[in-house]
């Protein structure tokens, strides 16, 4: 059982910067993928990066690449995302979320283990 806790939400200008953390309870977190899912009301959650079990791999959307960087401390039980250049687009509820396949955040979210609560980006122009 992984319990996930995100963190790090706020408002900022566009251009500027927030990092995100997602705090994870239990002993087998280095176990878990970790991602970071966004969503806006009245549209589809939209996945926006994941990190392998020892940060080997990572993964980034095509709208977030170059400017989000994910990273994780497993001493630490806990992931990041770091949100920089960031756009009024970026608005959104962020969730971070693990589960074991790699393959099941980015093919089948919905059936995702666990997921945070979220934490609201809002960037204003």
């Amino acid at each position: 059982q992984v319990q996930l806790v995100e963190s790090g939400g706020g408002l900022v200008q566009s251009g500027g910067s927030l990092r995100l953390s997602c705090a994870a309870s239990g002993r087998t977190f280095d176990s878990y993928v970790m991602g970071w899912f966004r969503q806006v009301p009245g549209k589809e959650r939209e996945f926006v990066a994941l990190i392998s079990t020892s940060a080997a791999t990572t993964y980034y959307s095509n709208s977030v690449k170059g400017r989000f960087t994910i990273s994780r401390d497993d001493a630490k039980n806990t992931g990041y995302l770091q949100m920089d250049s960031l756009k009024p687009e970026d608005s959104a509820i962020y969730y971070c979320a693990a589960d074991r396949q790699q393959s099941t955040l980015l093919l089948r979210p919905r059936s995702i283990n666990y997921w945070g609560q979220g934490t609201q980006v809002s960037v204003s122009s």
